[in-house]
């Protein structure tokens, strides 16, 4: 992957081979200035004459690619992870918050903005039993434009990995992959004109009547017809599983019975192996994504995948997100093509949650006083959350902290354990670190 380049004003210029920034850091004539992705900077005036550079995004609803192409070259490929676990952190804090119900704790102001309005009715007089009728008119503090924190911390992460690529190029165009997706084709590829507006359910009293219908009258999982049935859901409410048709199958009693659902009982095992619902969360995201991309960057040149998966193919790219990044930028043939891959993933730094919902094993007793547990720690000595370390032979970051232990792990998520063992925990003797991060995890392959 080339190396950015700044002159001394601080003004991008073309990115240079890993060998010449080398040589220039050598001889003092440049310093660095960022480390991820790698940056210089000129200490000498030197000639300023660029090339035309194309930023390819490929957007995507978990992963996003990039790619930085001149001429008939590819200068450098990355891939960025977003996030993906926002929504179940608001879940587990507004169940930490329902919980203050049930403990002593200081009054914490509403979200809302509210008003009071009194109206009389006119009636016989307070003695002849007329009344007072109180309205109370609730006004959302949302500002417009405003999107689900899980929708908006993907975006405004994407929104910043483009503007920092950008700001690294000189004279660069931008090309955008975007998505547009109708939901209700992907369900049903035949539906047209005013059954758009029906949907699956439409004439029968619910859904649930529906899932009857659809598994004609028959229980899922012992094939028998008749009895009492119901409707279970394939994926659990409290597993991000929707109430939609999809997700519902019929069940009759015999099967739907508190044991059957235990692990290793047969509902249990039918619902390991199917798990057959679709999820259709990732195309109104990306429709919501587009509209906010035109308005963000309204002189980027906008494709679409249908473009360039005949192009990618022709160029003879296996499918990535940072390869539809490359075909993406309208390249029409690659006479050199780096062979690193900048990956990019967030990490969750901060953990303010100061007691513990469940009681931890080998605590007899929850935690009830607000004192930070090991779980919130954020060093020990001299090591901190997200360092990037070395163990085992391995590259891996420290994700928490137990005693004198720590929790590693590599750029997939993956736990690096003590080889030959199966517990998670690393001593610390056994770390060599190679630099501190922030809430960024940087790795090349």
């Amino acid at each position: 992957m080339r190396v950015f380049v700044r002159n001394l004003r601080g003004e991008p210029l073309m990115p240079c081979s890993t060998r010449k920034a080398r040589i220039l850091l050598k001889e003092q004539k440049a310093t660095i200035v960022r480390y991820n992705p790698f940056t210089i900077q000129l200490s000498y005036t030197t000639g300023e004459t660029t090339q035309e550079t194309k930023l390819g995004i490929d957007l995507g609803a978990k992963h996003m690619g990039a790619a930085v192409t001149s001429d008939e070259k590819v200068l450098g490929k990355a891939e960025i992870e977003l996030r993906q676990d926002v929504k179940s952190n608001l879940e587990t804090k507004k169940i930490y918050r329902r919980s203050r119900r049930n403990r002593k704790t200081r009054y914490r102001r509403s979200k809302f903005k509210y008003k009071t309005k009194r109206v009389y009715v006119e009636g016989k007089g307070k003695k002849k039993g007329g009344y007072r009728k109180i309205s109370i008119s609730f006004t959302s503090s949302r500002p417009k434009g405003w999107l689900p924190p899980s929708i908006q911390s993907r975006i405004d992460n994407s929104f910043h990995w483009i503007d920092t690529f950008y700001s690294f190029l000189p004279t660069c165009k931008l090309h955008i992959e975007v998505g547009k997706f109708d939901v209700q084709k992907m369900m049903n590829p035949d539906i047209q004109g005013k059954e758009y507006q029906e949907g699956d359910t439409f004439g029968y009293y619910d859904v649930r009547y529906f899932v009857f219908a659809r598994d004609n009258y028959t229980c899922q999982v012992c094939k028998k017809k008749g009895g009492i049935l119901q409707t279970h859901h394939i994926i659990y409410r409290s597993h991000d599983g929707s109430h939609a048709a999809s997700n519902l199958i019929t069940v009759c009693t015999t099967c739907h019975t508190h044991e059957n659902h235990q692990e290793g009982n047969i509902l249990w095992k039918w619902m390991v192996e199917k798990k057959k619902t679709k999820r259709y969360k990732e195309g109104p995201f990306m429709n919501i994504f587009r509209r906010r991309v035109f308005d963000q960057y309204s002189d980027a040149h906008i494709t679409y995948g249908s473009i360039t998966t005949p192009r990618r193919k022709e160029l003879q790219l296996e499918k990535t997100h940072y390869n539809d990044a490359v075909a993406a930028t309208g390249i029409i043939n690659i006479k050199e093509n780096t062979d690193h891959v900048l990956y990019i993933k967030q990490f969750r730094k901060k953990k303010r949650s100061l007691h513990e919902a469940t009681a931890r094993k080998g605590r007899k007793e929850k935690n009830r006083t607000a004192t930070r547990n090991e779980k919130n720690t954020k060093s020990v000595g001299s090591w901190h959350l997200n360092d990037k370390v070395c163990v085992f032979g391995q590259v891996g970051w420290i994700s928490g902290f137990s005693g004198q232990s720590c929790y590693v792990k590599n750029i997939q998520g993956d736990y690096i354990t003590v080889p030959g063992k199966s517990y998670k925990q690393v001593n610390l003797s056994c770390l060599e670190l190679i630099c501190h991060n922030n809430n960024w995890q940087f790795s090349v392959l």
